[in-house]
């Protein structure tokens, strides 16, 4: 992309000049033609913004619509609260907080405020001074022997694969800086998520990634080797996602470098399916064995599973043989059927899984009916994007979150959901190289750094502002609900809440 500008652009002035001085014409469009040159030139080298490096004129187009005409976008193309997944509204919020602004907004919510459907934090009007500190909390039970130190707020599961390895070097760097870690996603330990020096989780999915034998089995050799690494801290198995569960993950052949299939122990240049399933346990029994084995191996680090819940009564057979087996795993990460950044064909994203609210209180409600709850860590992962999703997980029974497309977002990607087609405009999403050098590395880092930093900051002030003093003291007592209004109504002014009822 950038040869090409270099090139066609000085090919293009030249060309225009000559023209020019043939037909003794006027010089204002060679002119032009330079100016733009020149600014393309700039753009090349400069390190703020993505889509102007890969983009450096055509680029301006995109910010010419979000940033410098708010009207045309309001009027003729999104509002601040449209835009699916994430409305255009919270995806500011992420930038803004990930580029260390100031991230008021005025005149009001811009929500439509149903009051059936309102959710909202109970304040108080003895309000605390908000922390400094940010939360912390210790994953590992009795039967783990290095327990990890987490931050409340972590990054989520994301291959290297499915993002460049400028991505995956830019969350590592951030993750060290702000003392939190990164979850390596199913596609295996690479030395981008080792280069960075910050704190991994490795997640071990159905194709054992990294740590494989030739005909796609656990290799416990293999895992061994990289688990007892100092920067792996947490290993994390993945049952299955909320994006697609039930379904194998997806690499397509056109993201499948040499460079990925050496790190995942497979051919390159071909379409990988994870298969739906474990080929190492097929039961509740068989899991915990192999949550004990790997703990084993890792030499004593927290080891862990993640799942959506689909079958309820299977997660309450691994509850029942904890205390049968007494093998207790340090953490379980609930992932929600409202998805994430894998692809997915809809019917899984649409209709499989359950979401993410009920999931967590059914998993708290029945590990504190197992009498396990104590043994272990919640996490709560799957659009857990904002403040007020934080502390909605937390009163839900997580102990911690686990997000990934905030801080895709604190990279620079726009929700152009062209992740799976190795087009990301923004080089977050992509193997493709001339896309990938658009995304700065010293910059992004600093920009995950600053996201996960504000998130935290605003949780502690929305913590402070219902009167308790830290997370700890978070339950659902602190929400409020719109049904509670009409019982307030119905109780203070019955005639008069009647007769609206009735026009």
């Amino acid at each position: 992309m950038r040869n090409k500008f270099l090139v066609w652009g000085a090919v293009l002035i030249i060309f225009s000049t000559t023209i020019a001085l043939l037909i003794k014409a006027d010089y204002w469009i060679p002119i032009l033609l330079l100016i733009i040159y020149l600014i393309g030139l700039y753009n090349l080298t400069q390190t703020k913004h993505a889509i102007l490096r890969n983009f450096p004129v055509l680029g301006y187009f995109r910010y010419f619509f979000e940033e410098i005409s708010p009207e045309m976008q309001q009027y003729f193309i999104e509002r601040e609260t449209d835009g699916k997944p994430f409305p255009r509204n919270q995806r500011a919020a992420a930038y803004r907080r990930a580029k260390n602004l100031p991230d008021n907004v005025p005149f009001g919510t811009q929500l439509e405020i149903n009051q059936r459907k309102y959710e909202g934090l109970k304040h108080s009007i003895y309000a605390k001074s908000p922390s400094e500190i940010l939360p912390r909390v210790i994953v590992g039970n009795e039967q783990c022997s290095q327990p990890y130190d987490a931050s409340l707020l972590n990054i989520s599961a994301m291959s290297f694969g499915s993002l460049s390895s400028r991505a995956i070097v830019s969350l590592n760097r951030g993750a060290r800086k702000g003392n939190f870690y990164h979850n390596t996603g199913e596609g295996g330990l690479s030395p981008y998520h080792l280069e960075g020096g910050g704190d991994i989780c490795w997640q071990i999915g159905t194709g054992y990634f990294g740590c494989r034998n030739e005909d796609g089995t656990f290799s416990g050799e293999l895992f061994k080797k990289y688990a007892t690494l100092p920067n792996v801290k947490m290993v994390e198995i993945k049952l299955s996602q909320g994006a697609k569960p039930g379904h194998g993950g997806v690499l397509p052949a056109i993201k499948n470098t040499e460079e990925i299939a050496k790190i995942r122990h497979i051919q390159p240049g071909t379409t990988v399916l994870s298969p739906p399933g474990h080929s190492a346990f097929s039961d509740a029994s068989g899991l915990l064995r192999f949550v004990a084995e790997l703990r084993e191996l890792c030499g004593g680090k927290p080891v862990g599973f993640k799942l959506c819940i689909g079958d309820t009564t299977e997660f309450e057979d691994i509850c029942e043989q904890m205390n049968v087996m007494k093998i207790y795993p340090d953490f379980i990460t609930v992932d929600g059927a409202e998805g994430g950044t894998g692809a997915a064909p809809p019917e899984f994203s649409d209709g499989v899984g359950m979401p993410l609210e009920p999931a967590l209180i059914f998993v708290n409600t029945t590990l504190k009916a197992f009498d396990v709850r104590k043994k272990l860590r919640v996490i709560a992962s799957g659009k857990v994007l904002t403040s007020l999703d934080i502390l909605r997980a937390v009163a839900m029974g997580a102990d911690m979150c686990n997000n990934a497309r905030g801080f895709m977002f604190s990279l620079g990607c726009i929700q152009a959901l062209r992740c799976h087609t190795n087009n990301c405009p923004t080089g977050v999403a992509t193997q493709d190289k001339m896309l990938m050098k658009g995304l700065d590395v010293n910059d992004k880092s600093e920009r995950v750094y600053h996201f996960h930093k504000n998130t935290l900051h605003t949780c502690n002030e929305l913590i402070s502002a219902t009167g308790r003093h830290s997370y700890r003291e978070i339950d659902a007592s602190m929400f409020m609900r719109g049904d509670e209004f009409e019982h307030l109504s119905d109780t203070y002014f019955p005639n008069i809440l009647s007769g609206v009822r009735k026009n």
